[in-house]
């Protein structure tokens, strides 16, 4: 199995990239994420993740390891291959995959292409609990069953409420932890409101 590739960018197109290692080229998919940070005829050094099938075998590329870790996590969800893989991790970065996880946003999952509304769920409602537990871009902060930071009734209703405000599910998410992490588990929907929008301030 192949672990990591180092060589040269031979090319790059729009489903990833040709690695030459030492005069042989090997076809490696990534996400455009991963793609976007390729240069022909430059150095490069990738993880990789092998897929062998009965008619194939795959090379999926990643710039991080983090990104290859969540590809991996991906493909455990029944329907999600490594191309959908691919597609999610190309909209969504690490960190803002595992906060659309904890959040419980199935939007922003949809975002990937070839994922629709119930992939997406799917995705959210089988890696919450496995994304916390494998050390990779972790989310900052648990989820509730309403899909609120953990914490109470008074972080569900600032995330609704911010949601309502015309926010999406994972910002508000990760403003209510943050504005939940700086004025303690006890405090109130008046008191989260207002300083979660100032996470949220540009």
């Amino acid at each position: 199995m192949i672990a990591r590739l180092k060589g040269l960018v031979d090319s790059v197109a729009a489903e990833g990239c040709v690695v030459d290692v030492g005069g042989v080229g090997y076809l490696v998919f990534c996400s455009r994420r991963t793609a976007g940070q390729l240069t022909p005829g430059e150095a490069v050094a990738l993880h990789v993740e092998t897929q062998v099938r009965e008619d194939h075998i795959h090379l999926f590329g990643f710039a991080e390891k983090a990104e290859r870790d969540w590809f991996r996590l991906l493909t455990t969800v029944q329907g999600v291959g490594g191309r959908v893989a691919l597609a999610i991790l190309s909209v969504l970065d690490p960190d803002a995959l595992a906060t659309a996880i904890a959040a419980q946003d199935k939007a922003a999952v949809t975002r990937a292409d070839g994922v629709g509304p119930k992939l997406a769920a799917r995705i959210v409602s089988e890696l919450k609990d496995k994304a916390g537990t494998i050390g990779i871009g972790a989310p900052v902060v648990t989820a509730e069953k309403g899909g609120a930071p953990a914490g109470g009734g008074a972080s569900a209703d600032a995330v609704s409420a911010l949601v309502n405000l015309g926010y999406g599910r994972s910002e508000a998410f990760a403003a209510v932890a943050a504005a939940s992490r700086s004025l303690g588990g006890e405090a109130t929907v008046g008191a989260l409101i207002p300083a979660a929008l100032k996470e949220l301030a540009p």
